[in-house]
């Protein structure tokens, strides 16, 4: 992936900014089930790619079925989400699969590294990504591509989290996305 910055929207207004961005790929991350077919459809129109957070979809069941509804119905570029049958549904369906995980401490990460290796994800969203040496650590151990995202807020923590090896930042801050773009 060439694009380096993941614009993140949480409600149509920052989805609209985004559709008029130079960004060719976005995610969607908190949203109602009635706004998917809209979303879809504009994002189609302008010729944009969407990754949507499964998990994060009020009406929806974060599960192996909610991952088949939305691949079949909406034909996303991916899927984010915690739950490692998303994970694996995205995979068979031939989308985007975007393994989430949440750096709270070593227990937790060592769980993560496990069903990692168990599902393979093409990617692995690290929060928060405005810790540099987690994102070599996790880098280093899985080999796996990462988006760094949660509490980037500056343009240096942008650059931290690239140079630490992530391929590409998620954000719904619209400052970064301008600044990028």
């Amino acid at each position: 992936m060439n694009q380096k910055i993941l614009p993140a929207s949480s409600n149509m207004k920052e989805f609209e900014k985004f559709l008029k961005s130079p960004f060719d790929i976005g995610v969607f991350l908190d949203m109602h089930i009635s706004q998917l077919k809209n979303v879809s459809q504009m994002a189609k129109a302008y010729n944009k790619k969407m990754i949507y957070h499964v998990d994060l979809i009020h009406g929806l069941k974060s599960d192996d079925y909610a991952a088949e509804y939305i691949c079949q119905e909406f034909r996303p570029y991916g899927l984010i989400s915690t739950k490692s049958s998303v994970i694996l549904k995205a995979k068979q369906k031939g989308v985007i699969a975007v393994q989430r995980i949440f750096l709270i401490d070593s227990h937790a990460l060592e769980k993560s590294y496990k069903l990692i290796e168990k599902t393979r994800p093409d990617y692995i969203e690290v929060l928060p990504g405005a810790m540099p040496w987690m994102i070599k650590e996790v880098n280093e151990r899985l080999n796996t591509p990462i988006f760094a995202g949660g509490l980037i807020r500056s343009e240096e923590e942008v650059k931290n989290a690239l140079d630490a090896g992530a391929a590409a930042i998620t954000t719904s801050k619209i400052e970064l996305w301008e600044r990028f773009s």
